[in-house]
């Protein structure tokens, strides 16, 4: 039977069944069982001395006996001999209706939960879905409490690999490459941010959080046990400005003995550990959406997905213009242009529209009001850059200003923290904006962890290592563009910034040449900071808008190139942000993926590869039956391997059921797209 989500709010206040137990001291291990809907996952949550939870999968272990405990202050902990007072069983079965349709119209969210009461005023609560298994605590104290720690481990049944984002220390941009190494290579020293995707034995299980609110996220250390465990960044007590960036930095000098001060009635974060058999399934796992708490916005009607003229990648460079480009009003003017012409809903002015440090003050060279006015004639909006320290330190004024002068969103950016203190920075920001009707994409932040959901005008965000890498480092290959989606994709939108039109076959590609190139070879990558290039084939970077999912995609690459590349920017431009269904068509981590994506009714296809050329079958049975087909496809040209940036264009008529070849060299791609025959 299915339920509407109004019926829901019913159905979660009844109980299928509710068991009473007698507290026994000392007794024997008591274990609880909850299963998934379809039966195939089970979670038994295990209490005797210390409580813990293990999770079969198929009838075999997957994560073995892994404690889980929260500690407040002045208050028992679940390792102190805990007595459950009430079991309580339910089942839900809806269909969620995402505000921003980012993989998909439609969710459907089944679950079966369980939610343990014990004696010290706490309640763990699980979840089993068919895809996945999550918990939380819930507190029910009077007045506010300190979380002095929290323990959560994830230990596996045999010795796993792990792809390991390994990070420095809690402050970070956590834009990471993913380290594919074993479980056993990882101690207690080693840190790294969420989302983690471990492999045990070909079962993928991604560790992550979402509704993280009004405490601190969760990363994560080895811990000896064949597994890892949580930690968490303490409350920050003293701060310090680091020149010469004191317009964004703000080092942490010395924390506090606890993770957090909060209310002692209310939900904690859901630990989340999505389950898929095969690489395809971490694509469409959504729950990190279905787990977050709902949208708190009355009216969302405001809230438009699209695409963006980005200025910073490409360093405000234009060509054959009658005046000096750069960060002036009429560079911006020429972007605004652009976009009008190619239907981008939105432009951003990033960094250097204001005077570093003071977001109410003006550069000479710069009208803003001028060219606010001009982009609303050409019916663009325009979203503002501004570093989070300069903000947070004029938060109200700049918020009015920017509301003001017509601003359709911000780009906060540098956050660098997910701290306590941080979080809630972010969801101050989220709040703001929405009563001024703005959107918001963070930038140098943490992963999603269920904010879109409660504030749907955040709309991306970054936490990714993105195409922007490639202006400093040689780190951005073919293999890290095919790796993202199964991870950091899988905890939501992100925005990577996809769209170069200087391409270069790259440092992997030269493995697979007879020869090795000239330092001044075009297919010899180069780290240019102002004219930046990837290390991918053209059609590679074209296939990025359909693969990589943002509600707010940007195209990074300078106007005038765009223009000059006519026919792959018209192709880019007509890819919509947003998807009514998604199919993974071909996935394996690491080495490629292939989806097909609806809206309305068009499809588009997107295929990635890594550094190995190989082809891959095509099948159009997403396609309704009894209808025609346009596709117009674009494919690595036969000299992509030596001049990145060549491709072919084919245009022909499809049905249901055909199979087509997609031929996709070293760091190459396909994409496509289906539109009805009327």
């Amino acid at each position: 039977m299915k339920y509407t989500t109004n019926t829901l709010k019913l159905l979660c206040i009844g109980v299928i069944s509710t068991l009473f137990m007698q507290p026994l001291a000392f007794a024997k291990q008591q274990v609880i069982n909850l299963k998934s809907p379809d039966g195939t996952i089970t979670v038994d949550l295990l209490v005797d001395d210390n409580v813990q939870y293990q999770v079969m999968v198929d009838g075999k272990s997957l994560i073995s006996p892994s404690t889980i405990n929260l500690f407040v202050e002045s208050a028992k902990s679940l390792a102190e001999q805990p007595e459950i007072l009430k079991v309580k069983r339910s089942s839900v079965d809806e269909t969620l209706k995402p505000e921003v349709k980012v993989k998909s119209a439609t969710i459907q969210n089944t679950y079966n939960q369980l939610a343990v009461t014990f004696d010290n005023n706490n309640t763990v609560e699980f979840r089993a879905f068919n895809n996945g298994v999550a918990y939380r605590y819930n507190t029910n104290f009077k007045g506010d409490i300190k979380i002095k720690n929290e323990v959560a481990e994830f230990n596996f049944s045999s010795v796993a690999n792990v792809y390991y984002p390994e990070e420095d220390g809690f402050y970070s941009h956590n834009e990471r490459a993913y380290i594919f190494q074993s479980i056993t290579n990882i101690d207690d020293k080693k840190l790294a941010s969420t989302p983690t995707l471990v492999d045990n034995g070909g079962v993928k299980v991604l560790i992550t959080e979402t509704g993280l609110e009004d405490y601190p996220g969760i990363w994560l250390l080895g811990n000896n046990k064949k597994g890892l465990q949580g930690t968490f960044a303490q409350y920050p007590l003293d701060k310090a400005a680091a020149a010469p960036w004191v317009d964004r930095n703000e080092p942490i000098l010395k924390r506090a003995d606890f993770l957090a001060k909060t209310k002692g009635k209310r939900t904690f974060p859901w630990r989340v550990m999505a389950i898929a058999r095969n690489d395809a399934e971490l694509i469409t796992n959504q729950l990190t959406y279905q787990l977050a708490e709902p949208n708190r916005l009355k009216d969302i009607s405001w809230i438009k997905p699209g695409k963006v003229a980005w200025d910073w990648y490409n360093a405000n460079n234009l060509f054959g213009v009658d005046f000096k480009a750069g960060v002036n009003t009429q560079t911006y003017k020429y972007y605004i242009d652009f976009a009008s012409d190619y239907g981008l809903e939105y432009v951003i002015l990033d960094e250097g529209w204001y005077p570093l440090g003071d977001l109410l003050g003006t550069v000479p060279e710069m009208d803003v009001p001028e060219i606010m006015a001009y982009a609303k004639k050409k019916n663009v909006g325009i979203i503002l850059w501004a570093s989070w320290l300069t903000l947070r330190d004029q938060f109200d004024d700049a918020m009015n200003l920017f509301a003001e002068l017509g601003a359709v969103g911000i780009k906060p950016d540098f956050f660098q923290r997910d701290d306590q203190e941080m979080v809630n920075f972010y969801w101050q920001i989220a709040e703001e904006a929405a009563n001024r009707k703005m959107l918001v994409d963070f930038h140098g932040a943490y992963k999603p962890a269920g904010l879109r959901r409660t504030y749907p005008n955040v709309i991306t965000r970054e936490g990714v290592k993105g195409l922007e890498n490639n202006k400093w480092d040689d780190v951005m290959t073919a293999e890290h563009n095919t790796t993202i989606p199964f991870i950091r994709m899988v905890a939501g939108p992100m925005d990577y910034t996809p769209g170069a039109m200087s391409n270069s076959v790259g440092i992997e590609g030269f493995k697979q040449l007879e020869y090795t190139a000239k330092a001044d070879d075009h297919r010899d990558f180069t780290i240019r900071f102002n004219r930046p290039m990837s290390q991918t084939t053209r059609v590679h970077q074209m296939a990025l808008f359909t693969v990589y999912e943002s509600p707010l995609q940007m195209m990074a690459d300078t106007p005038t190139v765009y223009r000059k590349e006519e026919e792959c920017a018209r192709f880019i431009s007509k890819i919509p942000s947003v998807w009514d269904e998604t199919k993974v068509l071909h996935g394996k981590i690491g080495d490629y993926i292939s989806i097909a994506r609806k809206n309305g009714n068009t499809w588009f296809v997107g295929t990635l590869n890594d550094e190995n050329p190989r082809d891959l079958p095509l099948n159009l049975d997403f396609l309704t039956a009894d209808q025609n087909y346009e596709i117009e496809i674009f494919q690595d040209g036969l000299n992509a391997d030596r001049w990145a940036e060549d491709y072919k264009k084919i245009t022909t008529t499809v049905k249901k059921g055909d199979k087509l070849t997609m031929v996709l060299f070293s760091a190459g791609g396909y994409t496509a797209r289906i539109t009805p025959v009327k």
